[in-house]
């Protein structure tokens, strides 16, 4: 096989070997020294035998007898040699028997699991790390530094010098896992995969991230409440403090032995055919609201528009019914078409939800444990919409909801008691869940946590009312912070002055150059047959129209909007302003534009009029 492996120089050796220093002396990783001329694999059988066989009971006695030991190994090989449906379904196998044990037979041909990976107590697996890892392939490879637990290749470090991007690293992961050409097959069994260097730092992902969703590890910048963070992160962030170099930081981070085993365990998931491991945010605040949710408490998750909340409900609901036998999880929303995506959401990561089609199929639900542990359904099934609709008056009618809680009281079967330990997730609280909606949540499941979730920021109004529905936040990661870390992208709003008496042709014309100030006589020239009656549509214009007629010229000037990559919002302050902006968009025949508003007109709102629309007047229209 042909070695296409880029030699490594001198930089690149003096951090691999520090890493290493930090994985043996900091992290207690065993050296399995270089591996470059041995033929590799992803499992190293006689590195997981000792492992299995030096397991003991709560008596002492081996866990495992030598023939599930090799048994459990032979399974494991088998799964992850198996790529006839392709890696994704590869991975997913072995992690289902890396997560859920191997199922095996005994001696005596009782079915036993042997838990390959001891994730209950950390300290019972072995850890190692080797450089320079030759893997085989139509075009051999050789990552610089591969993670093992108990022998199973689960990490991978690829490293470059600081004045290399870590961009190329990152590529190389890609690369080696996605080109049959190169050593797909070593990465059946990977978890974790990393590329760094020392200006940069490390960034992470797993099989099938693109390159842009590699993240990097940051410390939790939520302050509050700190009783509630896990001390076991606190004691990681502390150590990790004392390197002066970030890379080492963030590699003592990701891999120290609870936090890459939790990682791997609790936070990574398979959607739909994508791979996808949290991101730092979704990692502390899901363990955040378990230990708010322990203390039977609730509270408020503000979380950036973009950060991926509903992966985030997915992961903190399979903690809940994994870690609690009779853990339940009901998510509210209060929009059909959230309640669609929820329901899609966990059908792709395998889970069954039932979704409630009316409030006697919810009543029914939460009081059956057979139709499952996850539920969603709409919010507004807990009450009847009072048919307002101004967002600032947004809420639901007190009589209509009251007297709804008092048939549902009347509706309830005799002796009925929730069946289970219900967390409630109420996605987008700051909207309607509050008041007495929330009542006639706990009317039915008073002994029910409520954990609300937002990606808008609380106005103090509504702050002061969510709050004292749901709790105190449990955890914030605000816009800026998801601007810095690229997960989503930032909102540029420039403060524009249209000029408003804007008449004389010589303003015009001044106008018109300030506007196109950068570009070519010849590009003028072209504009401005486009632009010569000006003098007369400006001067005609209402203040609309001559907004409109800015916005045009910016998209005939501007090389963004001009190439089709970039693209404008412009804000109206009612529907009917922003439906007369649309019009004006249109007559200039300026076709890429379109209203989007969240208001839903109630059937007294809809004109049955029968005038002329040229005549109608502004409420009318």
């Amino acid at each position: 096989m042909k070695d296409t492996t880029t030699p490594i120089g001198a930089p690149e050796l003096a951090t691999q070997a520090r890493l290493i220093e930090m994985f043996e002396q900091d992290l207690g990783y065993e050296f399995l020294g270089n591996k470059t001329d041995e033929d590799n694999s992803n499992i190293i059988p006689e590195l997981l035998r000792a492992n299995l066989l030096n397991r003991k009971d709560s008596e002492g006695k081996p866990l495992y007898s030598k023939r599930l030991a090799d048994a459990a190994i032979v399974k494991l090989q088998s799964e992850a040699k198996d790529l006839s449906s392709g890696l994704y379904a590869a991975n997913k196998a072995v992690y289902s028997i890396l997560k859920y044990g191997a199922k095996v037979q005994d001696e005596k041909g009782a079915i036993k699991t042997v838990m390959l990976i001891d994730w209950d107590e950390v300290g019972n697996n072995d850890y190692q790390i080797a450089e320079e890892v030759t893997v085989a392939g139509l075009y051999d490879k050789r990552p610089d530094l591969v993670i093992y637990v108990n022998g199973i290749a689960l990490g991978l470090v690829e490293l470059k010098r600081a004045s290399v991007s870590v961009v190329k690293g990152i590529a190389q992961n890609i690369a080696n896992h996605t080109k049959e050409m190169f050593i797909m097959p070593f990465f059946t069994t990977m978890q974790l995969l990393t590329a760094g260097n020392n200006s940069e730092g490390l960034r992470y992902g797993t099989i099938g991230t693109p390159a842009k969703k590699y993240l990097e590890w940051r410390h939790d910048g939520f302050g509050q409440h700190p009783d509630e963070r896990d001390p076991v992160d606190v004691l990681i962030e502390s150590k990790a403090a004392k390197f002066e170099e970030k890379l080492d930081s963030q590699a003592y981070e990701m891999f120290s032995p609870s936090r890459f085993l939790g990682l791997i365990r609790n936070f990574t998931i398979f959607d739909r055919g994508k791979k996808k491991v949290a991101r730092y945010s979704q990692y502390y605040g899901i363990k955040r609201t378990l230990a708010r949710t322990a203390k039977h408490e609730g509270g408020i998750v503000w979380h950036s528009q973009g950060s991926g909340k509903s992966i985030e409900m997915v992961l903190l609901a399979k903690h809940v019914i994994e870690r609690d036998h009779d853990g339940r999880v009901l998510i509210v929303t209060d929009r059909e078409e959230l309640d669609e995506q929820i329901e899609k959401l966990f059908i792709g990561v395998d889970e069954k939800i039932r979704r409630t089609k009316s409030g006697k199929d919810l009543i029914d639900a939460i009081n059956d444990t057979a139709g499952g542990n996850l539920i969603c359904s709409l919010i507004h099934k807990f009450g009847k919409h009072s048919g307002k609709t101004d967002e600032s008056e947004d809420k639901l009618d007190e009589e209509a909801v009251a007297k709804y809680i008092e048939e549902l009281k009347v509706a309830l079967p005799a002796g009925f008691k929730v069946k289970g330990n219900f967390t409630i997730f109420v996605d987008e609280c700051h909207r309607t869940q509050s008041g007495l909606l929330h009542q006639a949540m706990k009317a039915i499941m008073p002994d029910a946590i409520l954990v609300g979730y937002t990606g808008t920021p609380l106005l103090k109004k509504d702050k002061k009312t969510s709050m004292e529905v749901f709790g105190p936040y449990i955890h914030t990661y605000k816009f800026p912070e998801a601007v810095r870390d690229g997960v989503v992208l930032d909102l540029r709003y420039e403060a524009r002055d249209i000029p408003q008496d804007v008449t004389a042709k010589k303003e015009i014309d001044a106008w018109f150059e300030a506007k196109t100030a950068g570009l070519t006589d010849r590009a003028k020239a072209r504009l401005k047959e486009k632009w010569a009656t000006m003098q007369n549509v400006v001067s005609s214009k209402s203040r609309l129209g001559k907004i409109v007629e800015d916005i045009i010229l910016d998209f005939a000037t501007k090389p963004r909007l001009m190439n089709g990559s970039g693209n404008a919002m412009l804000v109206a302050d009612d529907i009917l302003t922003a439906c007369k902006f649309y019009n004006l968009f249109h007559e200039h025949e300026f076709k890429g534009c379109a209203v989007i508003s969240s208001y839903v007109p109630a059937p007294s709102d809809i004109s049955t009029s029968v005038v002329d629309p040229e005549h109608r007047t502004d409420e009318e229209v």
